[in-house]
C-alpha cells in the first residue's frame, strides 16, 4: 500500500513538474526608463579660414591656422547653445598661397559651401579681393592679420578687423624713427597691399615729422636677392632702411646690408616682428626695430595663459597674429550668442557691436569695422629675441591698465621676496637658537657629570680616611 501511494505521489509530482516545463515564465515587467528631456537638436557652424599655407609665407600661415583651431576646440569644449540648438563649430581651412587670385578662388569655394563666416585672410593683398565676396554672400569677416586701410574702406558691412590698421601703425613708426635722432631714410617695400601701404603711410609720418626720404626702392614678396637695390641706398648715406612687407624677405635684406657695409639701421613693421626674421637675417638683426599692433602678451591679463596653451597644444612658439585670430573666431562666437542666432544676416549686426574682452585687447569696432583705439608697440631684436621697448597710441586707458597691472606684479614678487627672506631668517635664527640650547643642555650634563664625579671621590676619600684611623 505505500508502495502504491508512493508511486502515484511521484505521478503527481512529475506531471506537475511536466506541466511546469510546459509554460514559458511570465517576464517580470521591465522598469519604466527614467523620464528624459528631448535631445536638442545639433547644428554644425562652419568658419572659413584662409592663409597661406604653401610658400615662404606658410610659417604665418600655420601660425594663423593654429589660432583658430585652438578657438574651435575651446568654444567646442564648453559646449556652446545658440539658439536652443547645440552648436559645433568646424574649420575650412584654405591655402591661397598669398597669391590675390587664388584667394579669390578659395573664397568662391567658401562661399559656396555656405559658411557662415570667414577668419582671414591673414595678407591684405588676398583679403581685399576675397572681401567683396564675402560682402555679396552677406558673409561676415573677421581679419586677424590684414592691416591695409583700404580693407574696411569699400563701405563692405561685412568687413571687420581686429588689430590697428597701417594708418595707425605707419605714423608710429614714421615719429619713433624721429625720437631715435633719424634724419635721413630709405624706403623699400615689396609692392603688395600690406608692404606697400605700410610703407605708404610711414613715409607720410615721415616727411610730416621731419624727415627726408633719400631713397624709395621695391622688390617683391617672392625675392632673395636685394643686392642691387641696396647697393643704390648704400650711396645716399641712409641712416636708417625702413622695409614694408614680411619676415622672408626682410631677413635676408638685414643680412645682405650688412654684407655690403651698409652702417643704415633697420626697422619694419609687424611683418618683420618674428622669430622667423632673426633666424633669417642672424646677427644683422640685433639691435634694430620693428612693431607689432597691440601690447605684448606678456603685459595683458589673459597673455601669459594664452602663451602656455598654445605651445602645449602645438609645440611651436607663437610666430606673429595667431592670437589676434583666436580673438577673431571668439567675436564671431560671440556675436552668435549675443544675436542667438547662426544665420549670418541675423547676427552680422551683432559683430559691428562687439565689446568683448580677448587675448589681445578689449575688442569694439568703429563704424567701418576697425579696432576701436589700436595701440601699436615698439620692439628691438636683443640676443635673438624680441624685446618690449614701449607702446605708443592706442587707448591710453588701456596701456594704463597693463601697466598698473605690470606694477602690482613686481609689488606681489617683491613682497614675496620679502616673505621668502624672513621666513629664511626665521628658520636660521631658529636653528641657531636651537643649537645653542643643545650646547647647554650638553653643558649642563657635563656639569652634573663633574658634580657627581666630586662627590663620588669626596666620599671615597672620606671612606679612606675614616678607614686608616
Amino acid at each position: 500500500m505505500h508502495a502504491k501511494l508512493s508511486v502515484v505521489a511521484l505521478s503527481i509530482v512529475a506531471a506537475f513538474a511536466l506541466s511546469a516545463c510546459g509554460q514559458k515564465e511570465e517576464p517580470k515587467p521591465a522598469a519604466a526608463p527614467a523620464a528624459t528631456p528631448a535631445g536638442k537638436p545639433e547644428v554644425v557652424v562652419k568658419l572659413g579660414h584662409v592663409a597661406p599655407m604653401t610658400g615662404p609665407q606658410a610659417h604665418l600661415g600655420k601660425d594663423n591656422e593654429n589660432g583658430a583651431r585652438l578657438a574651435v576646440e575651446e568654444l567646442n569644449a564648453k559646449g556652446v547653445e545658440i539658439g536652443g540648438a547645440k552648436v559645433k563649430f568646424e574649420l575650412l581651412a584654405e591655402d591661397d598661397a598669398a597669391d590675390p587670385k587664388q584667394g579669390a578662388i578659395v573664397a568662391q569655394k567658401l562661399v559656396d559651401a555656405k559658411v557662415n563666416g570667414v577668419i582671414g585672410h591673414l595678407n591684405s593683398g588676398t583679403t581685399i579681393p576675397a572681401s567683396k565676396l564675402y560682402a555679396d554672400a552677406g558673409i561676415p569677416q573677421i581679419s586677424g592679420s590684414a592691416t591695409n586701410p583700404k580693407y574696411t574702406q569699400q563701405g563692405f558691412k561685412t568687413a571687420f578687423r581686429v588689430m590697428a590698421n597701417d594708418v595707425q601703425q605707419g605714423k608710429v613708426l614714421g615719429e619713433f624713427a624721429v625720437k631715435q635722432g633719424i634724419k635721413t631714410v630709405a624706403v623699400v617695400d615689396d609692392r603688395t597691399a600690406y608692404g606697400q601701404g605700410l610703407a605708404d603711410e610711414f613715409r607720410k609720418a615721415a616727411e610730416a615729422s621731419g624727415l627726408k626720404v633719400v631713397a624709395t626702392e621695391y622688390t617683391n614678396d617672392k625675392a632673395t636677392d636685394f643686392k642691387a637695390i641696396l647697393t643704390k641706398i648704400k650711396s645716399t648715406k641712409a641712416e636708417l632702411v625702413f622695409y614694408g612687407g614680411m619676415d622672408a624677405q626682410g631677413g635676408p635684406m638685414a643680412k645682405q646690408m650688412k654684407e655690403l657695409g651698409i652702417k643704415a639701421k633697420f626697422l619694419g613693421g609687424d611683418g618683420v616682428c618674428t622669430p622667423e626674421f632673426m633666424k633669417l637675417g642672424g646677427e644683422a638683426t640685433e639691435g634694430n626695430y620693428c612693431s607689432l599692433p597691440g601690447m605684448p602678451l606678456e603685459k595683458l591679463a589673459k597673455g601669459p595663459e594664452f602663451r602656455e596653451k598654445f605651445t602645449k597644444k602645438f609645440g611651436a612658439e607663437i610666430q606673429l597674429y595667431a592670437p589676434y585670430v583666436y580673438d577673431a573666431v571668439m567675436v564671431m562666437a560671440d556675436s552668435m550668442k549675443r544675436a542667438d542666432s547662426v544665420d549670418p544676416a541675423k547676427f552680422l549686426p551683432a559683430v559691428g557691436q562687439a565689446k568683448y574682452d580677448g587675448v589681445t585687447a578689449l575688442i569694439e569696432f568703429d563704424a567701418v569695422g576697425d579696432l576701436k583705439g589700436g595701440a601699436i608697440s615698439i620692439y628691438q631684436y636683443k640676443g635673438g629675441k624680441l624685446e618690449y621697448v614701449e607702446t605708443l597710441g592706442g587707448n591710453a586707458v588701456e596701456t594704463a591698465k597693463a601697466e598698473v597691472k605690470e606694477a602690482v606684479a613686481e609689488v606681489k614678487d617683491a613682497a614675496k621676496a620679502v616673505a621668502g627672506a624672513a621666513t629664511a631668517v626665521g628658520k636660521e635664527v631658529a636653528a641657531e637658537a636651537k643649537d645653542a640650547a643643545k650646547s647647554a643642555a650638553e653643558a649642563g650634563k657635563e656639569v652634573v657629570k663633574a658634580g657627581a664625579e666630586a662627590v663620588k671621590n669626596a666620599a671615597d676619600a672620606t671612606k679612606a680616611a675614616v678607614e686608616k684611623k
